[in-house]
Order: structure tokens, then C-alpha cells, then sequence
């Protein structure tokens, strides 16, 4: 099993930053695909970016040039760096991972508010 845990998210005002971070335990060296997924209130959660093992990414259109996903690998842990946020990107954001055998782990999720 992995077991994911998530930080650094807060309050914000719109055109600032935050940098989230997720730290992964357990079988790490099954991870395949690590990604962030976000849940704004009444809405259904949605994928925004993905980072697998050969360093590929790829990224929600709403985050786009925005958003930067990375990982070090050599601390087990990945990130998300959030820049020129806007109101519309306040929801909780989860750090996923999908293993090689297609199992998938999801964190406790962390909040983001990002005030007008």
C-alpha cells in the first residue's frame, strides 16, 4: 500500500501563490503515475495535472501555464506549484498515485481558498 499525505495549502488572495506539496510512504517503489485532483463545494472532483515515472506531464486546461507539477523521487515526494490563482481554483486538492499493478491511493486532501 502507499499511503499520501498532503500540505501546504491556505488562503490566498487572487494573482498570489501556493506550493502544495505531497509526501508518499509505504510501497513508493510501485508508484507508476502521481497526479493532483481538486473538488470545489457542489462540484465533482477533477483531475488537474499528472506526472508519471518517465517525467511526462500534462495539465487541466483551466491550469495550464499556471500550474507546474513536479516530483523528487529521491524524497518520495511530489508538488504543485500554483501561480496567478484565481477565486474559481479554491477547492481541496488530493495528491493520487496509481501503482504498476493499477492500484490507486489518495491523500486526505488539503484546502485551497483563493480570495477576490
Amino acid at each position: 500500500q502507499v499511503q499520501l499525505v498532503e500540505s501546504g495549502g491556505g488562503l490566498v488572495q487572487a494573482g498570489g501563490s501556493l506550493r502544495l506539496s505531497c509526501a508518499a510512504s509505504g510501497s513508493t517503489f510501485s508508484i507508476n503515475v502521481m497526479g493532483w485532483s481538486r473538488q470545489a463545494p457542489g462540484k465533482q472532483r477533477e483531475f488537474v495535472a499528472i506526472h508519471n515515472n518517465g517525467g511526462l506531464t500534462n495539465y487541466a486546461d483551466s491550469v495550464k501555464g499556471r500550474f507546474t507539477i513536479s516530483r523528487d523521487n529521491a524524497k518520495n515526494t511530489m508538488y504543485l506549484q500554483m501561480n496567478s490563482l484565481k477565486p474559481e481554483d479554491t477547492a481541496v486538492y488530493y495528491c493520487t498515485t496509481t501503482t504498476r499493478l493499477g492500484e490507486r491511493y489518495w491523500g486526505q486532501g488539503t484546502q485551497v481558498t483563493v480570495s477576490s
